[in-house]
This record gives structure tokens, C-alpha cells and sequence, in this order.
């Protein structure tokens, strides 16, 4: 970060990522808990996972509080500035994976005694894994300012998408082969899909670190592995 002659600038942008390696630490225990509830088929930490993402909800209105307190006084340019708008995007994408966690933890309530075995939902567990790892790599990028380690975390996004087209295959097959097994297995799928999105969110964070640190943006030339032809929608 940029020193300044002005402490209380250096104290506002310090604020400011302090919120957002909050919020981060917050959508990791969101995601954590919302496989965790689903996979002991835990109905109260799946509500307990729900009623927690306003937390999320509330640090994104005060980072985006703080950014405009922060232009209207300081006027910021150059590096700055692109702190400043990397806070911004970077917690919109913290805030929709919080979003995912939910989504997971409604479908755990959705299915109740719908999931007969956990066993099925072990691709998704160790998707999540890869996710979380992917999402924690790319916050610890932006508290260091490493641009490269930011390029890594964008650049392994492939992995994230052939788990998932291996969970949406496997998953179909068990619909075809018993029609009783449809319900829970579309549940999972709608579960893995949202897993899926928290990779692309943690691909969005990188690409934006990357930016603040360098001032260049990435080409958008990293392979895609989704094979599903699933519609890619955020709040599935």
C-alpha cells in the first residue's frame, strides 16, 4: 500500500482491507458450515448458516460506505484508486459467496430426510475443499499485494470446473439408473453448482488483485472445464 503524508489516508485504506479480510474470513465459515450441515444433514447449522449471512451483507454496505468517504475526501488516482475500486469488487464477490453458502444451506433444509446417503455428496465435499483452498490463496493474495500468487489462483480455476463436471455425470447416471435417486441427486447437483460459482468468485477476486497490484488486467484466455451445459446462473 501506498504511504502517504496524510496518516489518517493510510488509516482509512487499512480500514478498509481490514473489512474485507473480515468478510472473507466470514464467507469461509459460511461455506464451511453450509457443507458441513449437509453433509451430517444438520437442519440447525444449515438455519445457523443462513441467519449468519447478513453479517456479510452489512460489511459490504460499509466497505462501499468507506470507498465513498474516501473518494469525496482524498480524491485518490493511480494505485490509490485502484485499491480503493479492488475493495469494492472484491467485496461484492465475498458477498455473493456468502450468497452460495446459502443457497447450499436452503437445499440441506430443501431435503430434509431427502439425502438417504451422504455418501453422494462426497464429490461436492471435496469440491468445496478445492474452493475453499482456492478462496483462501486468493485473500491471502490481496493481503500481501502478490500479484503472481493471484495470477495462480485465477489460472487453477479449471480444477474447480472438472470436479463439477464429474459430480453433474456421476449424479446423472444415478438419476438414470433409479428414478427414486432424481430428488436428492438434483438437490446435490443445485448444491455443486453453487460450489462451482465460489471457484468463479474466488477467479473474479484474483483478476482483480491482480489489477490493483499491476495496473494490467489478465486476458481472458484460461481454459474453461465446464462440460455440463448447465445454464451458469448465481442463484441456483
Amino acid at each position: 500500500m501506498t504511504e502517504h503524508t496524510v496518516s489518517s489516508y493510510d488509516e482509512e485504506l487499512t480500514t478498509i482491507a481490514g473489512r474485507i479480510a473480515e468478510m472473507g474470513g466470514v464467507a469461509e465459515d459460511l461455506v464451511g458450515d453450509a457443507v458441513s450441515a449437509l453433509m451430517r444433514r444438520d437442519l440447525a447449522l444449515a438455519e445457523q448458516t443462513i441467519a449468519k449471512d447478513v453479517k456479510l451483507d452489512e460489511l459490504l454496505l460499509d466497505i462501499e460506505m468507506r470507498n465513498v468517504q474516501v473518494i469525496a475526501r482524498r480524491q485518490p488516482m493511480g494505485q490509490d484508486l485502484r485499491e480503493i475500486m479492488a475493495a469494492g469488487r472484491i467485496a461484492n464477490d465475498l458477498e455473493r459467496v456468502g450468497d452460495m453458502a446459502k443457497n447450499v444451506a436452503k437445499r440441506v433444509i430443501a431435503m430434509d430426510e431427502g439425502l438417504k446417503s451422504s455418501t453422494l455428496a462426497i464429490g461436492v465435499e471435496h469440491m468445496t475443499e478445492l474452493a475453499l483452498a482456492q478462496l483462501k490463496a486468493v485473500l491471502d493474495a490481496y493481503t500481501r499485494r502478490d500479484a503472481e500468487a493471484a495470477k495462480l489462483v485465477r489460472d487453477r480455476d479449471s480444477e474447480v470446473d472438472a470436479i463439477y463436471t464429474s459430480i453433474f455425470r456421476e449424479l446423472l447416471t444415478y438419476m438414470m439408473e433409479d428414478p427414486r435417486n432424481i430428488t436428492q441427486c438434483a438437490h446435490l447437483l443445485f448444491c455443486a453448482k453453487n460450489i462451482e460459482r465460489i471457484g468463479d468468485h474466488a477467479t473474479n477476486i484474483a483478476e482483480n488483485v491482480y489489477y490493483m497490484v499491476t495496473g494490467d488486467r489478465l486476458t481472458d484466455d484460461r481454459p474453461r472445464m465446464d462440460e455440463t451445459g448447465v445454464a451458469d446462473k448465481e442463484n441456483v
